[in-house]
């Protein structure tokens, strides 16, 4: 399996970059290649980086098609209010779907296609505690969650045309320092809302061990849907009150004014976070050493204990005024 050419798309944010980086470290990779609106967020050392926007069609798939990988990792998804808006965080990822894995139905030497998916793809579920292993059904009740399915039935569309596997990486929510994850940033807030009827359970994952498990599906060509999920769970007002946050109990219809007033102090709280909140949101991860032969090295608890240990912005006023500062240098 030496010396395949893999092709990384969503480079240029935290994830692409980190399973860009592992990537270049596994010894069956050749070639390594990888496309972004925005360039890489570290050094990459060996992987050529080509800066496309998602909505230049024609460019990418002469791009992927001119490279003819044998695996194609899409990791480009927005998840909303991460770095875009709800509208265009599905526009964007649509656009980049639709050109990334169309131009690999076109590539003679593909073999595999794995895909960043989330377990909002199973939806609410009928209780807090609901684990949903990945062959429960795909009913999706968010916008990120319809997304995330649109986006596997694109790369299993293509696998069938083209004859090659395709792996779905169903993560929970990610986190990280440099991660733009809207239920990171909302605990992060001083004041955090929860629900106060019932306080759900949910489990998310940290940066790194997702971008393990990306590589690894690469690496083992996974040929079907697998959830990677930190161990272990927390609640918000249990995540709150490790972060010595002030908790603000959140009651039925309350939740509107909740979102609104988050939003407009910087920290939006959209449908599928929103769910998690209210509903919950946990998946079996049982078969991560399986498929992948990796496990989690972080518990949910410790990822949550790592968000509220990252250094903070810190605004500090000028020493000397801006109007005294051009004076003294007119």
């Amino acid at each position: 399996m030496s010396g395949r050419r893999v092709f990384v798309s969503g480079v240029g944010g935290e994830l692409g970059t980190l399973v860009a980086r592992m990537l270049e470290d596994e010894p069956w990779v050749g070639s390594l290649a990888g496309i972004d609106a925005d360039p890489p967020r570290r050094r990459l050392q060996r992987t050529t980086y080509h800066r496309l926007s998602p909505d230049n069609h024609d460019q990418i798939v002469a791009t992927i098609t001119d490279f003819n990988p044998h695996v194609l990792v899409h990791v480009g998804v927005w998840e909303p209010d991460a770095r875009a808006s709800p509208k265009a965080a599905g526009v964007l990822t649509e656009q980049a779907a639709t050109s990334i894995l169309g131009a690999a139905a076109e590539c003679r030497a593909l073999e595999s296609i794995v895909v960043r998916s989330g377990i909002e793809i199973y939806g609410r579920g009928k209780g807090s505690l609901t684990r949903p292993a990945e062959n429960a059904p795909i009913r999706p009740t968010s916008e990120y969650g319809h997304t995330l399915a649109d986006i596997e039935a694109i790369a299993t569309s293509v696998a069938n045309r083209a004859g090659v596997t395709v792996g779905a990486v169903r993560l929970a929510s990610v986190f990280g320092p440099h991660v733009p994850s809207p239920l990171g940033r909302l605990l992060r807030m001083p004041a955090v809302p929860f629900s106060a009827p019932a306080d759900p359970p949910f489990a998310v994952i940290e940066h790194n061990d997702a971008a393990r498990a990306v590589v690894a599906a690469a690496r083992n060509q996974l040929a079907e849907p697998v959830n990677v999920v930190a161990s272990g769970a927390i609640t918000a007002l249990h995540a709150i009150r490790r972060g010595r946050r002030i908790p603000v109990p959140i009651f039925g219809s309350q939740w509107l004014l909740a979102r609104r007033l988050s939003h407009m102090l910087g920290a939006p709280i959209p449908a599928h976070v929103a769910e998690t909140l209210t509903r919950g949101r946990l998946a079996d991860n049982g078969r991560m050493e399986e498929l992948l032969g990796i496990t989690a090295a972080v518990s949910t608890v410790e990822v949550i204990d790592h968000l509220y240990n990252w250094p903070s912005v810190v605004r500090r006023p000028a020493l000397v005024p801006a109007a005294q500062q051009i004076g003294a240098t007119a």
